[in-house]
């Protein structure tokens, strides 16, 4: 079955064109976004409203509590069924996220091991973390799987004890677990992008202004009082800065700049991904008017 796709950094107006795509082709919107999933978490991970959504069913967004740790693995559960739901109605199926791992693992058949969360092994992990330092932690999964760990930075603390888990669990070395099986569906991938890197950047900074005026320090405070500052998500782009704010460890700008200049990392991150996909043909948003982009997509698509 062949699977739409539209990808790209964050800021890149992915939702807009797979909206334009979706109202010509009968389309049904999946989101693969890792934190979009989660319920309550809405201004800082830039949720599509209702309103914005256009009528167009949107997959995949608030399926989640925020204390539920929501794997790749359940996201390629979901997603196919998903799928399989659209394709039976006589609609068409689109992709549109900047998780490159969710999009991966479910339209190039990469194989997650199925290792349900172990919460109390995850709380020593991260206590050892926080009295020892982030290396030290690094280094336990050095000593398992290097090759596992060279994939990893070792401040990247939730995938080290992510690995960490599937070894103590399976028994097996993390490296190898994850690997490429054939796939039931034939992606069709289109990627959103700037010429200008600039034009990108001043994207993400505006809309970290916009984030801010509709109200992301209360969304945060309201967040951690009813979930609690201890939150993995409340640690997370956007969130984490705003803390530091409340926490009187930021001033407002100094968040803000912080918000921005992560966000811009971010983005370098997707792109180099998503720059390792050959299948992906790519669009300039700095050149292109969003209306010619979905219309070109849907030209290509009609050749198919």
């Amino acid at each position: 079955m062949q699977i739409i796709s539209l990808v790209g950094p964050t800021s890149s107006g992915k939702t807009d064109i797979a909206i334009e795509i979706a109202k010509v082709l009968d389309g049904e919107i999946i989101s693969a976004d890792s934190r979009q999933v989660y319920r309550d978490f809405d201004i800082g991970t830039a949720k599509p409203s209702m309103q914005e959504r256009q009528g167009i069913a949107h997959h995949l967004i608030d399926v989640a509590p925020p204390t539920f740790t929501y794997s790749v693995s359940d996201f390629v559960t979901a997603a196919e069924s998903v799928i399989e739901d659209i394709s039976q109605r006589g609609k068409t199926p689109i992709i549109a996220g900047g998780t490159g791992f969710y999009i991966k693992a479910l339209l190039e058949g990469l194989d997650i091991p199925k290792v349900a969360p172990d919460e109390d092994f995850r709380t020593e992990l991260r206590d050892f973390a926080l009295k020892y330092g982030n290396d030290l932690l690094y280094q336990k999964l050095v000593k398992i799987d290097s090759v596992a760990a060279q994939k990893l930075h070792p401040n990247d603390v939730f995938r080290v004890i992510r690995a960490l888990e599937i070894n103590k669990h399976t028994g097996e070395l993390p490296s190898e677990q994850q690997v490429l099986k054939e796939s039931k569906y034939q992606g069709i991938y289109f990627g959103l992008n700037a010429q200008d890197r600039a034009f990108l950047y001043d994207k993400i900074n505006s809309r970290t202004d916009v984030m801010l005026e509709k109200g992301l320090v209360n969304e945060v405070e309201g967040l951690a009082a009813k979930y609690g500052r201890e939150l993995k998500l409340l640690d997370t782009l956007g969130y984490k800065e705003v803390c530091e704010y409340l926490d009187g460890d930021a001033t407002i700008d100094e968040a803000r700049a912080k918000i921005q200049k992560n966000t811009r990392n971010y983005a370098k991150r997707q792109l180099t991904w998503f720059g390792a996909n050959p299948k992906i043909k790519w669009y300039h948003i700095d050149t292109m008017a969003k209306e010619e982009i979905a219309q070109d997509i849907i030209k290509c698509l009609s050749t198919m």
